[in-house]
């Protein structure tokens, strides 16, 4: 699929269930970074979809937001995962590079909400009301923009390893502009945060940032808003992410 503009391409992988949809239509998780965790996350929902009463894991659709690459994690991600393009606010590249242009996440929002789920509402039953958003590292701290940018556009957001620490500035004004905001309808809107233990002593602070994030949300008492910290012990950085997404699907479902 192409962006709204057509600037953008992107590859689109679905699994649907073996099993008919339910009269509401099949809940939906949306995995960014697919090149790397679609399969995983496709095989997790097969799998424990299979016995709802036993997992509390839905048979669901996963819909995987990938890029024509056969690297896990092509540099397009981040332009679409990021706020702003200023390279003075970046932290040091380990090897002394340039970054892959930054800045398109309000684009790559919109071409969530106004093109992917529209299609995919109109080739498949889905249940608009149990939509689920995944996102780890840069998908994390993307997904942490889109609950503030546009809470009701998901039921459920998950966010691993968010890198708050990128260009902080610009995340922390999101989220004070989402505490800002009325709740409005008070719609019941879930967020998952989740990191590896081992991530601790990251220079970025990652853990930390993480933890202080989901304080402060729970800090708001505001209605229909859930949030839950949790950390996964011996897990890094990337390690982190199979145990997270059986995590995610149940709590997507609870």
């Amino acid at each position: 699929m192409r962006s709204e503009n057509g600037s953008r391409t992107y590859r689109i992988r679905i699994a649907k269930p073996t099993q008919p949809p339910p009269p509401s239509g099949y809940p939906v998780l949306y995995v960014l970074d697919a090149n790397a965790v679609f399969g995983t996350a496709a095989e997790a929902v097969n799998v424990q979809g299979r016995r709802s009463d036993k997992t509390g894991v839905a048979p669901s659709l996963v819909v995987g937001i990938g890029y024509s690459s056969e690297e896990p994690f092509p540099p397009d991600r981040h332009y679409d995962f990021t706020l702003d393009s200023d390279p003075a606010v970046l932290p040091s590249h380990p090897r002394g590079e340039q970054w892959p242009p930054q800045g398109g996440a309000r684009q790559f929002l919109r071409f969530l909400e106004r093109c992917l789920k529209p299609e995919i509402a109109r080739s498949y039953a889905v249940d608009a009301s149990r939509q689920t958003l995944f996102g780890h590292s840069l998908g994390g701290l993307f997904t942490l923009y889109a609950l503030f940018a546009s809470p009701g556009a998901f039921r459920t957001y998950i966010a691993g390893s968010p890198s708050i620490h990128w260009n902080k500035g610009s995340i922390l004004a999101e989220e004070a502009a989402f505490a800002s905001r009325d709740s409005g309808a008070n719609e019941e809107i879930r967020l998952l945060i989740a990191v590896g233990s081992l991530e601790e002593n990251h220079k970025s602070r990652m853990v930390d940032h993480a933890h202080e994030l989901g304080l402060r949300l729970n800090a708001l008492n505001r209605p229909g808003l859930r949030v839950e910290y949790r950390s996964f012990e011996d897990e890094n950085h990337v390690s982190l992410l199979p145990g997270l997404i059986s995590r995610a699907i149940r709590f997507a479902g609870g």
